[in-house]
């Protein structure tokens, strides 16, 4: 798959787990990685920069003596996912375009 591709993909799935409700980083990689593959390496470079764009909100809560980061998305991440589903909708038209005629 196309780098930029999954980046995006990658961008949509996190928020995607965090409209559900607040997590944290270990538990939205768990929920994405039957979906696509994801790393500890790639997640938090993603969420810092959907925070960066405002997609997501953190909070810093202690959890058993430890802090750990939550996460919970806002509504120009909610946006976001809305214009990933158009988007998909216009690449399906696409799609069909190009394999019009095609023998499977």
């Amino acid at each position: 798959m196309d780098a930029q591709l999954k980046k995006g993909l990658l961008d949509v799935c996190v928020l995607s787990v965090l409209r559900e409700g607040e997590s944290y980083g270990y538990k939205i990689m768990t929920d994405v990685a039957p979906y696509i593959e994801i790393s500890e390496s790639t997640l938090y470079p993603i969420l810092k920069r959907l925070e960066g764009a405002g997609a997501v909100t953190t909070q810093s809560r202690e959890f058993n003596g430890r802090l750990r980061k939550y996460y919970r998305i806002t509504q120009k991440g909610l946006q976001r996912i809305c214009e990933f589903i158009e988007d998909v909708k216009e690449f399906e038209r696409i799609y069909e375009f190009i394999r019009r005629g095609e023998k499977l």
